[in-house]
């Protein structure tokens, strides 16, 4: 019996077709190959929005990120009646968790939960903000 590849020999495409004998010719192409040309309105329908730019970035240098600190972890962290965040790298005092004990706090930032309940506990609050 004679083999394929013997078979065919002689025949130009080895009954394949002209381009389906060529590398991934019959399906067009690998990958997104031709979603400019010949996939087109794959591309439109399935695609959409798959080139250009979305959205946009901010210069680094721009971005401003509080460094934040939840009321627990303050009454975790203090020993005496009062600290300063500043040194301790924090610039906002947010106000999860409960104030048991009164701390006067110095903070750049604070929200207004955790400035009355740090009140509420009879400390204090005092921040940088206008």
């Amino acid at each position: 019996m004679v083999s394929r590849t013997n078979k065919f020999r002689g025949s130009r495409y080895h009954g394949r077709g002209k381009k389906a004998g060529r590398g991934a010719g019959k399906r067009g192409g690998r990958g997104n190959a031709g979603i400019n040309k010949h996939r087109l309105l794959t591309r439109l329908k399935y695609m959409p929005g798959h080139w250009g730019m979305h959205g946009f970035n901010r210069h680094p240098s721009l971005i401003k990120v509080d460094i934040s600190i939840n009321l627990q972890e303050v009454q975790d962290i203090t020993d005496g009646d009062s600290i300063d965040l500043g040194p301790l790298g924090y610039d906002k005092l947010l106000g999860k968790g409960r104030m048991e004990k009164p701390i006067k706090i110095t903070v750049s930032k604070a929200s207004a939960l955790a400035i009355s309940k740090v009140e509420a506990a009879g400390g204090s609050v005092i921040t940088d903000e206008k």
